[in-house]
């Protein structure tokens, strides 16, 4: 393999063509092939090319030369193959090819390899080629800052690309749904508002993520809500999306108890199915009102229907088991502390017994066991 270097004129100018090229024999004649045109790269760099394949076999004999200077490059394997990946999911293909595309996708292979502030992801295209590699021209934070308010407003058009190349001659019947949320540090974000605090954080504000997945389990959606939004508020807003931006019919939604109530099941569009679990109250009534009778609970599963709405009933094993430890767990903490009230009785004789029965029942009532669970005063005569 060599440098195959060729100088024309044409005019007053003069062009140089640098070709890496290998020889071979065939049919005993020699051969040339070019393997890579050279020509973009810079004298320096040509050089460099002509002395590392004139030591290729021993290279070590580089490190005896003046004036050779080594740095190291910027990693580009990483960033590759996420690229490749978003390729093959169609990811860059919805994002289209703008600048602002882009430096969106930009974000997304850096989030991926390497959490961190936008800040960071500028140093981190100091050390991979990402910029090269995505044929970004110039980077600086400021442009990080800025793109996702281009993503904002190409969030439901690029929701739309996606969700047409995932299922492409087909539609899915089956959506999934749930929210989450976050916790805020700062209080400037525009969602930032008090709710129920599923970080356990308190004194922090946060916000409310609503996630709509297909039968797969992977995102075709998310919206953000304020902070204070309840889990039944959102459900409205993913409907919208799946009757009108995916243009869905016979759809079957499916969330927990928390998220499709009364008011949502009944908000949603004739064509529209739903699948949710109802709550111990509802269970309860529906025991009262003899629709549900428990020999239908069991590992076997039943089925009930009451006006147009089927119900599914069932045993469930790993509930059961839990049932039965939380309360062999809270029989256990109260009766040692009944123990302890016992044994201080003992120890002072002048104590209240009436005192000691009122702590140990106030114990049977702060860990809800009041139905199944009562102390009383039990006297001993001695002889």
């Amino acid at each position: 393999m060599y440098v195959d270097t060729a100088k024309t004129k044409r005019g007053n100018k003069t062009y140089i063509r640098n070709l890496l090229r290998t020889s071979y024999r065939e049919d005993g004649k020699v051969k040339h092939k070019t393997v890579l045109n050279l020509s973009i790269c810079s004298q320096e760099e040509i050089a460099a090319i002509k002395v590392a394949l004139k030591y290729k076999g021993n290279l070590t004999a580089l490190s005896s030369l003046k004036n050779v200077k080594t740095i190291l490059g910027k990693s580009i394997g990483a960033v590759w193959t996420m690229k490749l990946i978003a390729e093959r999911t169609q990811v860059l293909k919805a994002l289209g090819n703008t600048q602002e595309a882009k430096l969106a996708l930009l974000q997304v292979i850096v989030r991926v390899i390497d959490q961190g502030s936008r800040l960071s992801a500028v140093r981190f295209a100091k050390r991979h080629a990402v910029c090269e590699i995505l044929g970004i021209k110039k980077l600086n934070e400021d442009d990080l800052y800025e793109n996702p308010a281009w993503l904002a407003r190409k969030q439901e058009d690029i929701e739309k690309k996606l969700f047409k190349n995932r299922f492409p001659g087909k539609t899915t019947t089956l959506f999934l749904y749930d929210v989450t949320s976050s916790y805020l540090e700062g209080n400037q974000n525009e969602f930032a508002d008090w709710g129920y605090n599923r970080d356990k954080k308190k004194g922090k504000k946060q916000i409310v993520v609503g996630l709509l997945t297909g039968p797969d389990g992977l995102p075709v959606a998310v919206r953000v809500f304020a902070g204070n939004t309840v889990d039944t508020k959102t459900v409205a807003e993913q409907v919208r999306i799946l009757a009108r931006n995916f243009d869905v019919k016979d759809v079957t939604l499916v969330g927990d108890r928390g998220m499709l109530k009364g008011p949502q099941v009944a908000a949603l569009p004739d064509d529209f199915r739903y699948v949710t679990a109802i709550s111990k109250p509802q269970i309860r009534k529906k025991l009262n009102d003899k629709i549900f009778q428990y020999e239908l609970f069991t590992e076997k599963i039943s089925e009930v229907d009451e006006d147009g709405v089927r119900y599914i009933l069932r045993r469930n094993p790993i509930r059961k088991e839990e049932i039965v430890r939380n309360r062999e767990s809270k029989f256990d903490s109260i009766k040692e502390f009944a123990d302890k009230q016992t044994k201080y009785l003992g120890d002072h004789p002048r104590a209240s017994v009436a005192t000691a029965l009122k702590k140990v029942n106030a114990k049977i009532k702060k860990l809800a066991a009041a139905k199944w669970l009562c102390a009383k005063v039990e006297t001993s005569t001695q002889n």
